[in-house]
């Protein structure tokens, strides 16, 4: 996958994750094309969600070899260019059905238009399509057992940035947000789940944009969602000290429109009983429960 003109946003970042060097977040034709590229790297890599999940970093393809069938795709208002091998797109069901007969260019068998998309959500979304994961990698810290975003020495071109300007909000969101999202929409369901454990890495956000985010994730998954929700709905119990003196969260509570403030009431009251019930329960038969 390669993109003929790719400028990405400037956003304002709330995180404190260390700076990263950007240019590994570049991703051009040979990322996702060459395998030769990945062989002699293997062995100095630290462990990355890409390579816990597969035993190698062969592209997604059936016979694990690509065809030279290339697709272009139109991304965004600014209609940025795209392309990516067919084979790899139709890992996601969503492209499989649109290559098949749907969104198609009529002049262009070979073109999808996709003008709600944020290019730089769909660079990350093709990048792991590609490698498995999109820039910052997931690390797994053998040490400690634990995973962790990767930290690379900045190089004076920029550092990771948390949030990214999305025109749908008119505002900045968390980036890990809006791609759980597009991969709920695109049938990724790994995507999911690194986009996911992402997002729980992540720390000094501010209220006003974990609450715009946790909007934006209600508006853009289906009600039996159980994951992406579920962690907006913890993090503000968690940080329940914090948003109970926001504005921000009392002006967001005023204007309503959505499921999410539903959800959190029956979540606090769930998180009340359970302490309630520890209380209540007698000392000797706690360890029961």
């Amino acid at each position: 996958m390669f993109s003929r003109r790719f400028e990405p946003p400037q956003t304002k970042s709330f995180s404190k994750t260390s700076k990263v060097n950007k240019s590994s977040s570049s991703f051009s034709k040979t990322h996702g094309v060459s395998k030769s590229r990945h062989e002699p790297r293997q062995h100095r890599r630290p462990t990355t969600a890409a390579s816990a999940n597969a035993p190698n970093d062969t592209a997604l393809s059936p016979t694990g070899t690509l065809t030279p069938s290339i697709v272009t795709l139109v991304i965004g208002k600014d209609q940025r260019i795209f392309a990516a091998h067919e084979d790899v797109l139709c890992a996601s069901p969503w492209f499989q059905q649109a290559l098949s007969n749907q969104y198609m260019d009529p002049q262009n068998s070979k073109r999808i238009h996709l003008p709600d998309e944020e290019p730089e959500i769909f660079s990350s979304v093709l990048e792991y399509m590609y490698k498995g994961d999109y820039y910052p990698r997931l690390i797994h810290n053998k040490r400690r057992n634990s995973w962790e975003i990767e930290q690379i020495e900045d190089d004076g071109r920029g550092s990771h940035e948390s949030t990214v300007y999305h025109h749908g909000v008119d505002g900045d969101i968390l980036k890990d947000t809006v791609i759980y999202c597009t991969a709920d929409k695109y049938g990724l369901e790994e995507l999911k789940k690194v986009s996911l454990r992402k997002q729980g890495l992540q720390s000094g956000i501010q209220c006003s944009t974990i609450l715009t985010s946790a909007r934006y994730a209600y508006a853009n998954t289906p009600d039996t969602d159980s994951k992406l929700r579920a962690h907006y709905l913890a993090l503000i119990i968690r940080s329940r000290g914090t948003f109970k003196r926001s504005g921000t969260m009392q002006l967001e509570m005023f204007n309503g429109g959505t499921q999410l403030f539903f959800d959190l009431f029956v979540a606090l009251c769930n998180h009340v009983d359970d302490i309630s019930s520890a209380q209540n329960t007698p000392r000797s038969n706690r360890h029961f429960f």
